[in-house]
């Protein structure tokens, strides 16, 4: 039975650019400069709102770290002890922040049903002005994770999406207490931001997980890619076909493929590598040909040799 190795490449590398880094690192730089400054406001204001969105926030300066960390941890070399390189930082830097965002909306949902039993006095006027304030700042981090692909800079960007809701929330609490008074307007809408922030921090996480356990990623379907490859010429069956990825993106694929004895293996797995990276994006492929005999299309595709 004849056997044949392939790679498209060495090793898989992180898709972490520098490009990324540079908008971490900004957007580290906004927020973490107004985070003292809602954790003041919201002391003073004695918000629950503002208090929360401060902690998101502080939550989330850390949360910027831990990605930038990532990604240059991510461009060490492969070596005897990490053969894939260190791309899978990034990756576990996501999931770790999914994990938190979700501990701290569980914190936040806590608190605000705690303060609707009890609605305590909220200064309004400075409420408003530190939500405002805050809104800005979170909606100029947002926007610079714009080009955001990667499931770290994913991660970081729902954090900062976390808290752009969390100042709208503020915001119209303020307005609502200005207004017409109404103290519970505050945890109300901090519960209702927590829910849409709880569904992203689950998404992520269940995201980022799947990845770590070597799912399958969106953009590959096994089930197609054994269909497509099975048409290849000269190519009998195609089994064991394993589909994953380092970071979320790029898929890595492992297969057998039987084919015919007489044929040329090195054209079949020209045909076969080709197959993958122009009909399913894959460029790194580990192929492993086994010898076979072809028989009539009406019957099993094959039989090894």
């Amino acid at each position: 039975m004849a056997r044949e190795h392939s790679h498209t490449g060495d090793h898989v590398h992180a898709p972490g650019s520098r490009a990324g880094e540079r908008r971490l690192l900004l957007t580290l730089s906004i927020l973490l400069t107004f985070t003292l400054v809602e954790a003041l406001g919201g002391w003073f204001a004695n918000s629950i709102a503002l208090l929360a969105e401060a902690g998101h926030m502080l939550a989330d300066c850390a949360s910027l770290l831990l990605a930038v960390l990532a990604i240059r941890a991510s461009r060490r070399p492969a070596d005897a002890r990490h053969t894939y390189g260190s791309s899978r930082y990034q990756t576990l830097a996501a999931y770790t922040n999914g994990l938190i965002l979700l501990a701290l909306t569980a914190w936040i949902m806590a608190e605000a049903v705690h303060r609707l039993i009890a609605p305590p006095a909220v200064d309004g006027e400075l409420m408003l002005v530190i939500a405002i304030l805050g809104g800005v700042s979170n909606l100029a981090g947002f926007l610079t994770l714009a080009g955001a692909r990667s499931l770290n800079e994913r991660g970081a960007r729902a954090h900062v999406l976390s808290d752009l809701l969390g100042s709208a929330a503020a915001t119209g609490a303020a307005l609502m207490i200005l207004e017409w008074g109404w103290r519970i307007a505050d945890p109300i809408l901090s519960l209702l931001v927590s829910l849409l922030i709880l569904r992203s921090g689950w998404r992520l996480t269940r995201e980022a997980g799947h990845v770590l356990l070597q799912g399958a990623p969106h953009t590959a379907d096994p089930e197609a890619i054994v269909r497509d490859l099975e048409s290849v010429p000269d190519v009998c069956d195609v089994h064991h076909v394993h589909v994953w990825s380092m970071t979320g993106e790029a898929p890595v694929v492992t297969l057998h493929a039987t084919i015919d004895a007489n044929t040329d293996q090195q054209e079949v797995l020209r045909r076969i590598l080709e197959r993958l990276r122009d009909h399913h994006g894959v460029t790194h492929a580990t192929v492993q040909l086994e010898g076979g005999h072809c028989l009539d299309e009406s019957e099993h595709p094959c039989h090894e040799a």
